[in-house]
């Protein structure tokens, strides 16, 4: 159960072509956004989805990955650990961040924009 302590698995689709940053020394980063949804029945018995969306952060090798093959609309399916953060924007608000850092990913056959 040592595995379990920070762990996060979801299935969904891109939301826009993933972003890619080149830092120094070759450091490279994809940021993708990730809706999932959940649906159910309300009281009246209508449908409901429900749509959350995730940020996703991926470094190393899995940037190349991401690069070649994911796309706006691409269903995937990732494994990784939750991470929060906290930053001061322009106007000197605090922002507070929570982004999943990817470890697998995998490429699933769906492309719901066609």
């Amino acid at each position: 159960m040592g595995n379990l302590r920070n762990k996060v698995q979801l299935i969904g689709n891109v939301g826009q072509d993933p972003v890619i940053t080149d830092f120094e020394k070759g450091k490279r980063m994809a940021r993708v956004n990730l809706a999932t949804n959940e649906h159910y029945k309300n009281n009246q018995g209508e449908r409901v989805t429900n749509t959350e969306w995730h940020t996703l952060i991926a470094w190393g090798k899995l940037v190349d990955i991401i690069e070649g093959f994911v796309a706006k609309g691409k269903e995937i399916a990732v494994e990784g650990k939750l991470t929060h953060r906290s930053y001061e924007d322009k106007e000197g608000n605090k922002r507070y961040v929570t982004e999943v850092v990817v470890s697998e990913i995998l490429l699933l056959g769906g492309n719901n924009e066609e």
